[in-house]
């Protein structure tokens, strides 16, 4: 298994962005009275909170396995999306009851300016440091540093919205669109949050690999056909970073234990270098044994039955 420890260091990176962002969207909201920078310092600040969980879940999912978690603690980032998702709902709904608040009794900006060009320097530093997580999320697929750049480019696009309605409360002068934009603000956050918790839901469900992968380790057993070789119980699934793949080989009852073996080797490896950081576990069982056939036919991926021997 790939040591995964230098990942910590990108949460590092996204914990220092997010105590620079909410000093300078806290000073912008000091400058202007924006509720609606308000609302984008209140959000980097769960950016922090969740950078902080990130920080420790990565710590855990690169401890390598023991007598107690034989298959490693991958799981770990699946927690540390799943809080930041719940955190980023939370956030949501302070906004929104702030914004209430304001659209009641609206409230004039001050010093529109300085406190614009305050916050679209934190927006740049966020989507810097979102880009560089995302990326590396990508190249070594880890679902917490995904969570993370995700919320951070919604950081973005929060502060791109707030921009816009205190830029146009200066520009009309009706004092009621900072908090009307700051609702949309949480509109816009509510729908990252859910999809965070929704994909963090699905990892700790176990849930198969995603179709593509699984169409290429199909389209790899099928070759076995053309030598007279049979598969069934194709299961996968993914914990983090982590694949699991087992499947059960079916081979003539006159094959030698060695020769089954040396091809069970080979399939295994074909798959380990058509997916990175996977684990293959082979079942070698025979053709001509009717037992071999009980148990395969539901995970097929719909297709048809394979037929069955004869007991005769």
């Amino acid at each position: 298994m790939t040591n995964r420890s230098f990942l910590t260091r990108f949460a590092w990176l996204s914990i220092a962005a997010a105590i620079l962002t909410i000093g300078l969207k806290t000073v912008a909201y000091l400058l202007t009275g924006s509720v609606g920078l308000l609302s984008d310092a209140l959000e980097s600040l769960v950016n922090l909170v969740g950078a902080l969980m990130a920080l420790a879940m990565l710590t855990i999912a690169a401890r390598p396995a023991d007598d107690d978690h034989a298959y490693g603690h991958g799981k770990a980032e699946y927690f540390s999306s799943g809080v930041e998702g719940t955190l980023i709902l939370f956030a949501a709904i302070s906004i929104g009851i702030t914004a209430v608040a304001r659209l009641v009794h609206p409230r004039p900006l001050e010093q529109v300016g300085l406190g614009l060009a305050v916050s679209v320097a934190a927006s740049l530093v966020n989507l810097v440091v979102a880009r560089i997580l995302l990326r590396t999320a990508k190249q070594h697929n880890s679902i917490t540093l995904k969570a993370n750049a995700r919320h951070l480019l919604t950081d973005v696009w929060t502060s791109a919205g707030v921009l816009v309605g205190v830029g146009a409360v200066a520009l009309t002068g009706w004092q009621r669109l900072d908090p009307i934009v700051a609702l949309f603000v949480a509109g816009n956050i509510v729908w990252s949050g859910v999809r965070i918790v929704r994909d963090s839901v699905s990892g700790l469900m176990d849930s198969a690999l995603p179709v593509d992968e699984q169409d290429l380790v199909w389209h790899l057993l099928e070759q076995l056909r053309q030598d007279g070789i049979e598969y069934h119980d194709l299961r996968t699934r993914q914990a983090g970073s982590r694949r699991f793949i087992s499947v059960h080989v079916l081979v003539p009852g006159t094959w030698t234990i060695q020769r089954g073996h040396a091809l069970l080797e080979r399939i295994e490896s074909d798959i380990r270098c058509s997916l990175p950081n996977v684990e293959v576990l082979t079942h070698l069982e025979s053709l001509d044994d009717p037992s071999s056939w009980e148990d395969g036919a539901r995970h097929r991926r719909g297709k048809p039955p394979l037929p069955r021997p004869s007991r005769d």
